[in-house]
């Protein structure tokens, strides 16, 4: 396993959603018509610093606004948190108020974070507003469909040019992949083993529906306790990088520096063996939320197979890795990341399809017997 700290040398540029994708994200109610713009709260008066609790610099900043936007931006984004988290429903936001607004400062799209805070209890909950990319978009369906995650957005699509169009995002629960690799790695080896054991599926998960990217500040860890210990799931929070680079090891978590004290656990206490086994278990968990959700996946990439969201020697260059990785020339004849994501996931419904099924399909026993030997 050799390490590439440095996979990404260049800013994706940002890709418009189209009108055939707006028209998907309406037909699944992830259309927001109403709200806050990114533009909205970019017309910010000022800013400062915002320090953590120990008084380092978070790199991002607070921002205000002139007394005259106050009122209505505020306004403008529990409209958004309405319908973000309650269908639009109002009455829902009569008592949040919004204690902050942050700027992304280090953040390749200046993205805002957004405090807003229920008065009755002083509960408090996050929000993001950031510019759209169908990229994005496109790595935030996949996530909702093939991973174990439900995950809530919205996009404000008023035009056809990027100006026009706002993404929203729920926050995403647990412990930075960085923070957690410096603060919190677990000492045990019970512990270790199903860290390792959950880094493996997700690198399964990325490289199958290739979301690139996935250094440790792009991850988060949600660690939920269990009768036996803790039960740990990794959940990426950056969807930038889907299906854009030509590279294949910028889809594979493994292959990033940031993530090594993860792999070492794995190069510590997993056999060449299990990691096939929790690979395999991962294909099989996919293809099943494929099959459940055949209609939305389906409908999914209809238009992403459509769009352009990458040069087309980004295209080939990675076409031509996964024929090799796979063995499979059809990766060659394609022309955009959408078919290429598309060939990658019906092959995975081929190769993890179960027994019963492929008898269902017409298979003799005695071929089902070939295939599991």
């Amino acid at each position: 396993m050799e390490p590439r700290p440095n996979l990404i040398s260049r800013k994706k540029p940002a890709y418009a959603v189209s009108d055939y994708l707006a028209d998907y994200l309406g037909q699944y109610g992830r259309r927001a018509e109403g709200g806050v713009s990114y533009d909205d709260l970019s017309r910010y008066a000022g800013q400062a610093p915002l320090y953590d609790e120990l008084g380092d610099d978070t790199l991002w900043s607070t921002v205000y606004y002139a007394n005259a936007e106050h009122a209505e931006i505020h306004d403008a984004l529990r409209e958004t948190y309405a319908l973000l988290k309650s269908a639009g429903d109002l009455s829902t936001v009569e008592h949040l108020y919004v204690d902050r607004v942050d700027l992304c400062l280090y953040g390749n799209t200046l993205p805002f974070r957004v405090r807003i805070v229920n008065r009755l209890n002083e509960n408090f909950d996050y929000f993001y507003v950031k510019r759209a990319d169908a990229s994005r978009v496109y790595g935030l369906e996949l996530e909702h469909v093939l991973s174990p995650n439900s995950i809530n957005f919205l996009a404000r699509v008023d035009g056809p040019e990027l100006r026009d169009q706002t993404i929203v995002e729920e926050h995403i629960v647990g412990l930075p992949g960085d923070a957690f690799i410096r603060e919190q790695l677990p000492d045990n080896r019970f512990d270790q083993v199903r860290l390792a054991k959950e880094f493996v599926k997700f690198n399964e998960r990325c490289f199958v529906r290739l979301l690139g990217d996935m250094h440790a500040g792009n991850w988060v860890v949600d660690i939920t306790p269990d009768f036996e210990k803790l039960h740990y799931r990794m959940r990426p929070v950056d969807f930038d990088q889907q299906s854009h680079h030509p590279a294949r090891k910028v889809y594979l978590p493994q292959f990033f520096s940031q993530n090594n004290p993860v792999i070492a656990l794995g190069l510590t206490h997993l056999t060449e063996r299990t990691v096939d086994q929790y690979q395999r278990e991962e294909r099989a968990l996919m293809a099943g939320r494929l099959r459940v959700g055949a209609g939305r996946y389906e409908a999914l990439m209809d238009v992403m197979r459509e769009d352009l969201i990458a040069p087309p020697d980004y295209v080939d260059g990675l076409g031509a890795a996964l024929a090799r990785h796979y063995g499979d020339p059809g990766f060659h004849r394609v022309d955009t990341m959408g078919e290429l994501v598309h060939h990658s996931l019906e092959l995975l419904q081929q190769r993890a399809e179960p027994a019963s099924l492929k008898l269902l399909s017409g298979a003799t026993a005695a071929d089902v017997a070939g295939d599991v030997a």
